[in-house]
C-alpha cells in the first residue's frame, strides 16, 4: 500500500505521495493522513490538504545543528541516573530551539507552502502543524498525545518557528519517559511534522471517534465525541464532550439510523483562532451551546460511515479525528491511527470484577475500564507536584495531558473532574491497565487528599468513586473453554450502559429485557407526566423534569429517544439474535416514585397483585403512556433496525387480556406478524398455564417468571423476609406448573424458556428444566459461565430421553 518509490533524500512529501508503508519516513500519523488521502476519498473521506516533512528532514536539521553528539551525552546521563528526567528534556529541547533550519530544508518547506496556498486560493492559509514520530500510532502503541501539535500557524516565518518547536517536542518528558516505557531507542526515532489545511472548526466542532466500543472492545460500534472548537480540548481532556454510538452493521441499510447512544455533555470551553495572528485562545461556551449537541443525525451517520470505510481499508479497529468546517459546514478526517488497547485484548477470555461490600458514593463519572481499584487518595494539581505523588495512590487532579504520564504508570486508579471517554487520561488509562473514572465534574472538590478510596468501573458505563477500601474479587473468565448445549442460552439485561460489557459471552441472544429498568435509571419521569404535564404539581418534580427534558421541543418526545436507545443498545450486543424486551412491568409504587409519578398513581393496598402489566396498557389511566412505550419498540425495531427485538407482555391474567393488549399495540403500530414482530407472554400466574393453549393461540412464545409463578402457586410473598425459607422455585407444586406449561406449550407448537433466576441460583433445577425439555434457558450475565457446564453435564446425563414433548 506504499507511495510510489522516491529518493530517500527528499525532505518534504505531499500527502498524495505518501502511503502508509512510509511509516519509517513520515510517522505513522502522516503516514496514516497520506493512505486517507490516497485510497479514501473515493469512499467520500473528506482529508484537508497538506504536506509532510520526512525523517531526512529531521536528521538533516539535526545534523546542520550538531546536535547529535550532546544529546547521546545527555541521554546517557540520565539512564546512569545522573540527571533527573526533567533536567534531560529541558536540556534536549533547548538543543532543537536553539538551532537554525539549513538553506535547503528552509526552501522545501517554505515551497510546499506556498503551493498549498495556491490550490487554496489564499495568501497566506492557516495550517495545523503536527509533530510524528517514526514510532507512534502504531497497532501496538498509541503514543497518545507524546509530542506537539500547533494550531491555527499562518505565514512562512510562524511555520518555521512551529517546525522547530515540534522538533524539540521529540523529547518532551512525556515523550521520553513513553520510549523508555516501551523500550524504544531514542535515537532510532525521528520526527515528521505533519503541515494541513486548518479546517476553521473554531466556528463549529471537532472529536474523535473509534470503530469499538472503548471499554468493552465491542467490535461492532461506532463511538463517537463531539464539543465546540478546535479539537484540542477533547484529546485533552479539558471537556466533557457529547457522546454518540453507532451500531456499525446496520449503516449499510438504506433508511435505516442506527443510532444507539446520544447524550449531551457539558462542553463548558471551547479552542478558537486567536484573533490576529498565529495561535488559540479558550472561550467559555455561552449557555445555548452548553445545552445544544454539536452534531446533527446525519452528521453522526456520515462520520460513522467514514470511520467504517477507513476500518475496512486498514483491517483493524481504529483511533480517529474529525473536524467540521463553521464556514462550509463540511465534515473532515484529521487524523486515523491503530486502536491499541482492546484490539490487543482476547475475544474470550477477561475478567470479571465484583464489588463485595458497599461504601458512600464521593463522585461519579465515565468508567474506564472495567477493573476496580483502590488506595489514599492523593490530589495534585499541577505535573510539577509530582514529586509529591505515593505509589499505588489514586490520583484526583482536574485533567491530565501527556505531562502526566509518568504520575498515571505509578497510580493504582485515577480520577478526574473533566474528559470523556476519548480524553487523554481516558487513552492511556486504558493503555496502562489503570480503571479510572473521568468527567466527575467535583472530584477534586469531593474527596480529600489521603481519604482512602475505591475506583469502580465494574457497574457499566458509569464509574464511581466509593469511600474507603471496599473489598473486591475478580473472577477470572474464558468462554473458548464452555461446552455447547442443545438448549439455547441467553442472557438477562438491564442496564443499557453495561450491554456492551458482555458481548464475548457465546449467548444465543437477550431472554430478558426489563423496560422499566430503562424508565427507572435513564427516564426517571413517569410517561404520563410527559404526556399530562399540567397535572404535575410538586414544583421541584416540574423543575426536574423540564431540566431532563431541554433540548427536545415535545417532552414525550425525550420519553421515546431515550427509551428507544436504551431497548437498541441490549438488542445490539447479540444481534442478530433475539433481544426479548418485556413491556413495563411497575408496581403502583413503584410508578408513584418517578418524578411525576405521585399525580398519576393511587394507593393500593397489595400493589404486587394489582394495577400492573397487561391489566394498564388498554386502561385509560395508562393508555397515553403505553402509547410512548410502542412508539418507542417502533422506533427502536425499524428506525433504528433492532427488527430482532421481540415484545413481551408480563402479567397477563386472561385471554381477554391478552386480546385487548394485542389490539393495543396494533393501534400503535406494533401488530403482531407485520413487519417480523414477534409478540411472546410472560408465563409466570397460574390461568397462564391452565389455559396456555388459548394463549399459546394468541403468542408466539412463552417465557416463564418463575419468581411470580412461584409466589403464586405456593401463596408467598416474595418480598416477605419471614417468608424467604418457604420461597423456592423447586417445590414440586411448582415444578409440576412449570412441567405442564412447558408441555403444553410444546404441543401447541410454540417455544418456551425461563428468564427467572432459578437456573442460575440452583443446578438441580437447572438440571430439571432441561429433562422436561425446555427450549431456551436466560440467565444473569455474571452467572453465565458457571451455569452452562451445569446445562451441559445435565443434557448428557439426559441422553437418549427425550425428556417431554418434540421442540417445535
Amino acid at each position: 500500500m506504499s507511495a510510489p518509490a522516491r529518493p530517500e533524500t527528499e525532505l518534504v512529501l505531499d500527502f498524495e505521495d505518501v502511503g502508509i508503508g512510509d511509516v519509517p519516513r513520515v510517522g505513522g500519523k502522516n503516514a496514516s493522513l497520506g493512505e486517507l488521502t490516497r485510497h479514501l476519498l473515493a469512499a467520500g473521506v473528506a482529508v484537508p490538504e497538506g504536506f509532510a516533512t520526512t525523517s531526512a528532514a529531521y536528521r538533516l536539521y539535526v545534523e546542520a545543528n550538531g546536535i547529535g553528539g550532546s544529546l547521546s551525552t545527555l541521554l546517557a546521563a540520565f539512564r546512569a541516573g545522573q540527571a533527573t528526567l526533567s533536567q534531560t528534556g529541558s536540556a534536549v529541547r533547548e538543543l532543537f530551539l536553539a538551532g537554525t533550519f539549513p538553506e535547503r530544508l528552509t526552501t522545501a518547506i517554505t515551497s510546499s507552502y506556498r503551493r498549498l496556498a495556491e490550490r487554496l486560493g489564499q495568501d497566506a492559509p492557516a495550517v495545523a502543524v503536527r509533530s510524528s514520530a517514526t514510532a507512534e500510532d502504531l497497532p501496538e502503541a498509541s503514543f497518545a498525545g507524546q509530542q506537539e501539535t500547533f494550531l491555527n500557524v499562518t505565514g512562512e516565518r510562524a511555520l518555521l518557528d512551529a517546525c522547530r518547536r515540534c522538533f524539540a517536542s521529540l523529547f518532551t518528558d512525556r515523550a521520553i519517559s513513553y520510549r523508555e516505557l516501551r523500550g524504544i531507542d531514542h535515537l532510532d526515532v525521528a520526527l515528521s511534522i505533519g503541515v494541513q489545511r486548518m479546517v476553521r472548526s473554531d466556528l463549529a466542532g471537532s472529536g474523535v471517534m473509534f470503530t469499538l466500543d472503548t471499554e468493552s472492545g465491542f467490535p461492532r460500534v461506532v463511538e463517537i465525541s463531539a464539543a465546540w472548537g478546535l479539537g484540542e480540548t477533547v484529546v485533552q481532556g479539558s471537556v466533557n464532550p457529547d457522546a454518540y454510538e453507532v451500531f456499525s452493521p446496520l449503516l449499510a441499510e438504506p433508511g435505516l439510523r442506527p443510532i444507539i447512544g446520544r447524550s449531551a455533555g457539558a462542553k463548558e470551553r471551547k479552542l478558537v483562532f486567536a484573533r490576529s495572528g498565529s495561535g488559540t485562545r479558550l472561550l467559555q461556551t455561552s449557555r445555548r451551546e452548553r445545552e445544544s449537541f454539536v452534531l446533527g443525525d446525519d452528521e453522526i451517520l456520515t462520520l460513522a460511515r467514514w470511520a467504517v470505510a477507513v476500518q475496512e481499508h486498514y483491517g483493524r479497529p481504529m483511533d480517529m479525528e474529525w473536524a467540521k468546517d463553521g464556514l462550509t459546514g463540511e465534515l473532515f478526517m484529521v487524523q486515523a491511527r491503530p486502536e491499541t488497547v482492546q484490539a490487543r485484548r482476547s475475544a474470550s477470555a477477561f475478567q470479571i470484577h465484583h464489588l463485595t461490600g458497599t461504601g458512600p458514593v464521593l463522585a461519579r463519572g465515565a468508567a474506564i475500564g472495567d477493573a476496580i481499584a483502590s488506595g489514599e487518595a492523593c490530589i495534585i494539581s499541577d505535573p510539577s507536584e509530582i514529586g509529591s505523588f505515593r505509589d499505588g495512590a489514586v490520583l484526583v487532579t482536574t485533567m491530565t495531558d501527556p505531562d502526566w504520564v509518568p504520575i498515571m504508570k505509578r497510580a493504582s486508579g485515577i480520577v478526574t473532574d473533566h474528559g470523556g471517554p476519548t480524553s487523554h487520561a481516558a487513552i492511556v488509562s486504558r493503555e496502562l491497565g489503570v480503571p479510572a473514572v473521568v468527567g466527575t465534574v467535583h472530584g477534586t472538590a469531593a474527596i480529600t487528599d489521603g481519604e482512602p478510596v475505591t475506583v469502580s468501573c465494574a457497574q457499566g458505563a458509569e464509574g464511581l468513586v466509593l469511600g474507603g477500601l471496599i473489598p473486591f474479587t475478580v473472577e477470572e473468565a474464558d468462554t473458548g473453554a464452555l461446552s455447547e448445549t442443545r438448549t439455547r442460552i441467553m442472557v438477562n439485561l438491564a442496564d443499557p450502559s453495561a450491554a456492551f460489557r458482555w458481548w464475548r459471552l457465546p449467548a444465543a441472544g437477550v431472554g430478558l429485557a426489563r423496560m422499566e429498568f430503562i424508565i427507572s435509571n435513564l427516564i426517571r419521569v413517569h410517561p404520563m407526566a410527559l404526556v399530562h404535564p399540567e397535572r404535575v404539581t410538586d414544583p421541584a418534580d416540574r423543575e426536574a423534569i423540564a431540566e431532563l427534558t431541554r433540548g427536545y421541543a415535545d417532552p414525550t418526545e425525550y420519553f421515546v429517544d431515550r427509551l428507544a436507545t436504551g431497548i437498541a443498545k441490549i438488542a445490539a450486543p447479540f444481534h442478530p439474535g433475539p433481544a426479548i424486551v418485556r413491556l413495563s412491568d411497575f408496581k403502583t409504587n413503584e410508578y408513584a416514585n418517578l418524578l411525576g409519578g405521585a399525580a398519576f398513581e393511587e394507593a393500593e393496598e397489595n400493589p404486587m397483585l394489582g394495577f400492573r402489566g397487561a391489566s394498564r396498557y388498554h386502561d385509560d389511566r395508562y393508555r397515553e403512556g403505553f402509547a410512548l412505550e410502542c412508539r418507542a419498540l417502533k422506533k427502536a425495531r425499524e428506525e433504528l433496525g433492532f427488527a430482532n427485538v421481540v415484545v413481551m407482555v408480563p402479567f397477563c391474567r386472561t385471554p381477554a387480556e391478552a386480546d385487548a393488549v394485542l389490539a393495543a399495540m396494533a393501534e400503535h403500530g406494533l401488530a403482531r406478524g407485520e413487519n417480523g414482530l414477534k409478540v411472546y407472554m410472560m408465563c409466570e400466574i397460574p390461568s397462564n398455564v391452565v389455559l396456555a393453549e388459548q394463549f399459546a393461540e394468541r403468542f408466539d412464545g412463552f417465557s416463564i417468571g418463575s419468581n411470580d409463578l412461584t409466589q403464586l402457586v405456593l401463596g408467598v410473598d416474595r418480598d416477605s423476609e419471614r417468608l424467604a425459607a418457604l420461597f423456592d422455585e423447586r417445590e414440586e407444586a411448582v415444578t409440576v406448573m412449570i412441567a405442564e406449561a412447558i408441555r403444553k406449550a410444546h404441543a401447541s407448537g410454540i417455544p418456551i424458556g425461563i428468564c427467572g433466576q432459578g437456573p442460575s441460583n440452583h443446578p438441580d433445577f437447572a438440571e430439571f428444566l432441561v429433562g422436561e425439555g425446555i427450549d431456551s434457558i436466560s440467565l444473569n450475565p455474571d452467572s453465565f459461565l458457571r451455569t452452562v457446564p451445569i446445562i451441559a453435564a445435565a443434557e448428557g446425563r439426559a441422553e437418549g430421553d427425550p425428556g417431554g414433548a418434540e421442540r417445535p
